[in-house]
């Protein structure tokens, strides 16, 4: 496996790569490697002649500086994680100034309102700063096909308009969420939870089964309700959003359509640590 630290190495690989034809698969992280995101390696093995992570924890996504520097790093250990799974043939590990060469600012985008559901309400710019250095990640990496999680599937929607908008030549792909035995979406933020508050979050995930069972047969008001009173009796957990959105407009709804796909998505803070889910109603 490769290991490139800079843009200039990573230019004379690419071009390498391109005039031999080769097919491009790629999905990016800010490491704390975990195998939810070798799932996406091993989505990208099926369909590519050659797979490239990169390993960059990009600033200008984090609303809070806090939360960027409790953002858990051990490239050494992700480096090893990479190679021992066989999956990956190069890791892009830029410096700041290969992605920001100027000022560590973001563009501003317009994603038709994607960016104001959700997420973007309590982290106003993130999905700028996500924009940012997905679409420079694009260009140095030139992949064909591009493989995010479902876990931030508002993430994943956004990517998908940024391409098309910018007509960007890279397929995107969904994988879906890779889950530990008791249910809960795996998450680089795990490593901060102790073993019995990761057991007890299961419940997240027992709720959103919970909430496919009486989607279409119970209001979503009552859904709601239902909800909080599963978290008001949790101890350490606070329910910071719950709700059912249109999957395509993430809009979100108080009512159902036979016609329109419909995702229920969920944030519970837990001892302090933010996780992040969401279920496909069916």
């Amino acid at each position: 496996m490769e290991v490139i630290k800079n843009r200039k190495v990573l230019q004379d690989f690419i071009e390498r790569q391109k005039e031999m034809g080769k097919r491009i698969g790629f999905a990016p992280t800010m490491g704390a490697l975990h195998k939810g995101h070798l799932s996406l390696y091993e989505e990208a093995r099926k369909e590519n002649d050659l797979v490239i992570s990169s390993i960059f924890v990009n600033p200008t996504q984090f609303n809070n500086s806090e939360d960027l520097e409790k953002y858990p790093r051990d490239v050494n250990r992700d480096i090893l994680i990479l190679q021992t799974s066989g999956l990956v043939d190069a890791v892009y590990i830029p410096e700041v100034a290969d992605i920001y060469p100027e000022k560590t600012e973001s563009q501003r985008y317009d994603f038709d309102g994607l960016e104001n559901e959700m997420e973007g309400k309590s982290r106003p710019g993130h999905f700028d700063g996500v924009g940012t250095v997905v679409e420079e990640l694009f260009r140095q990496i030139q992949p064909d096909n591009a493989y995010f999680g479902e876990k931030d599937f508002q993430q994943l929607a956004i990517i998908k308009k940024m391409v098309d908008k910018k007509h960007l030549p890279v397929k995107i792909s969904g994988v879906p969420i890779y889950r530990a035995e008791n249910g809960l979406a795996l998450s680089s933020r795990n490593q901060r939870l102790h073993e019995d508050r990761k057991e007890a979050s299961k419940v997240i995930y027992e709720t959103l089964n919970k909430v496919n069972d009486w989607f279409r047969t119970v209001t979503i008001p009552e859904i709601k309700e239902r909800v909080t009173d599963i978290f008001d009796n949790q101890q350490g957990m606070k329910l910071e959003y719950f709700l059912i959105a249109d999957e395509n407009t993430l809009q979100e709804t108080d009512f159902f359509y036979k016609d329109r796909k419909f995702r229920a998505f969920i944030v519970v803070v837990v001892d302090g640590v933010r996780l992040i889910d969401n279920m496909h109603l069916d």
